[in-house]
């Protein structure tokens, strides 16, 4: 049984179909990528799962259960946690702060000042912040806010990540790394599904790629179909293939 699945996914703006009866599934343990033209509905999807905004119609389940109709803090503390396509961290507190916040609020008030402490620095060891553990978030560069947004999703206990566009606004050597990272967070065993402009990234790091298209999914498979597929080729890089 998928750890994550959409059934008929649909979420309308106006009369502007932004995600149109999409199915979608994760396997646990993979690394899923979603990709498409800007404005083929990737990050309404992530909203939608994560609670963000409500499907019109379609039903979305997590580990099992149905989580349509939740509420963001219940649908994190079921084991899901995301990012965020522009950076959203809290820029005046320290980094420390920043994932400390994380590890309270993934364990509903259930957790203890020494295991939030416990998570929110294992978190920033694992990600390579714990010397900026001090410093305020804002004085951080893109790449380093990127890794405090993953630190804190990481501090929260998630079984499934969504990272969106992790790699967007970084030049090539903090692109390695930051593949470098969702490999590692991969081999926790935590579900990774990735929104993603970097192919370089998608097709060495995913297993499986969901392209979207006008809020629609028009092709999914390995990274060796996407990249051979002829509409995926002409809707997505703008390259015509004839027959």
């Amino acid at each position: 049984m998928p750890i994550l699945e959409g059934k008929g996914v649909s979420r309308y703006f106006g009369g502007l179909a932004a995600v149109s009866n999409v199915d979608f599934q994760a396997e646990a343990g993979e690394v899923l990528g979603l990709i498409g033209p800007n404005g083929a509905g990737k990050t309404t999807l992530f909203n939608l799962i994560s609670a963000a905004v409500a499907p019109r119609s379609g039903s979305i389940r997590f580990k099992g259960k149905e989580i349509t109709g939740l509420k963001p803090y219940q649908i994190c503390r079921m084991g899901l946690a995301r990012t965020f396509q522009t950076v959203k961290v809290f820029g005046n507190m320290p980094v420390y702060d920043n994932v400390l916040l994380g590890a309270f609020f993934g364990g509903g008030g259930h957790v203890s000042p020494a295991d939030a402490r416990e998570a929110a620095e294992g978190a920033l060891e694992f990600v390579g912040l714990t010397q900026a553990a001090p410093t305020p978030a804002k004085d951080l560069t893109l790449a380093n806010q990127k890794r405090v947004e993953v630190a804190r999703a990481l501090a929260t206990r998630p079984d499934v990540l969504l990272l969106d566009e992790m790699m967007e606004g970084l030049n090539a050597t903090e692109v390695n790394r930051a593949m470098d990272l969702v490999r590692m967070i991969h081999d926790k065993g935590i579900t990774v599904v990735m929104i993603e402009h970097v192919m370089k990234a998608i097709m060495s790091v995913c297993g499986r790629i969901m392209v979207l298209h006008h809020g629609a999914k028009i092709a999914e498979g390995t990274p060796q179909e996407i990249s051979t597929n002829r509409t995926v080729i002409e809707v997505y890089f703008g390259e015509r293939v004839d027959a």
